[in-house]
């Protein structure tokens, strides 16, 4: 029998939203685990102490920041030809970069959070995808794209269902794209992360009674860390996960069986 090695050695991943948060624990494992690391994020301060710190962590200059809007699609280009140009190459898209500007009824949503959190959630990803489907295809590669989605993509929220919108809408286009993409040896994957102590969470983990019932109705009784999430991506990118696409990855601690 052969063994599983799970690793990155020789790949060239973009992760986008890399400056903190579960795109910065992913973009840490991937360097960890062999890969070259473009981080990206809308400022270049932040994504490049980040990709400072991790450098110095594992002694390696395979870590590249990049500032990128990825809610406009110019810049999703950019971002894609600019790390072809200084890596050479890309195999492995994380598409992470979110936002979410509306904390209340859906009929309250204003039309500017709306298209605000598609153009980042949804068409972001899309366009990334779209130019990294079209790298790999150019050059007759296999590659892996992973969606960072949501388990509220896959049940009902109240208080944030615009966000949650946007983020059923990802499952959708990573089957889809899975489907088309499959027989260029591109697989598309998604992951649901569930309740995760990030920045985009502030408003649950500030307010004790929502987080006392995102908990109460965790199996694991706890919510996850970046770093749980991280494990999930490495699978997802790696050829460990050579036959696996058009799946979302649930990363919940059992929330949506609770």
């Amino acid at each position: 029998m052969v063994g599983v090695h799970i690793g990155l050695e020789g790949k060239v991943a973009i992760v986008t939203g890399g400056s903190r948060g579960i795109g910065e624990a992913i973009a840490r494992a991937f360097v960890a685990h062999g890969a070259r690391v473009v981080i990206a994020s809308r400022k270049l301060d932040g994504v490049t102490a980040t990709a400072e710190a991790i450098a110095g962590e594992h002694g390696t200059s395979n870590i590249l920041p990049l500032a990128a809007h990825t809610g406009k699609e110019d810049e999703c280009a950019r971002l894609v030809r600019d790390a072809i140009g200084h890596f050479g190459k890309v195999d492995v898209l994380v598409n992470n970069a979110g936002t979410s500007l509306h904390f209340g009824p859906m009929v309250s949503a204003e039309g500017g959070a709306w298209d605000k959190m598609f153009e980042v959630n949804l068409k972001g990803y899309f366009w990334c995808a779209r130019e990294v489907a079209r790298h790999l295809s150019g050059r007759n590669a296999a590659g892996s794209i992973i969606n960072v989605a949501s388990v509220l993509g896959l049940m009902t929220s109240a208080m944030q269902g615009v966000y949650a919108m946007s983020k059923a809408a990802v499952i959708s286009m990573t089957k889809t794209l899975a489907l088309e993409l499959g027989p260029s040896k591109i697989r598309v994957n998604a992951i649901a992360p569930g309740f995760v102590e990030t920045r985009l969470a502030s408003t649950v983990l500030k307010n004790e009674s929502l987080l006392k019932g995102v908990v109460e109705r965790t199996p694991l009784g706890r919510y996850g860390q970046p770093d749980e999430i991280a494990g999930g991506a490495l699978y997802l990118a790696s050829d460990a996960a050579s036959f696996l696409t058009g799946h979302t990855l649930v990363i919940d601690g059992g929330l949506t069986i609770g």
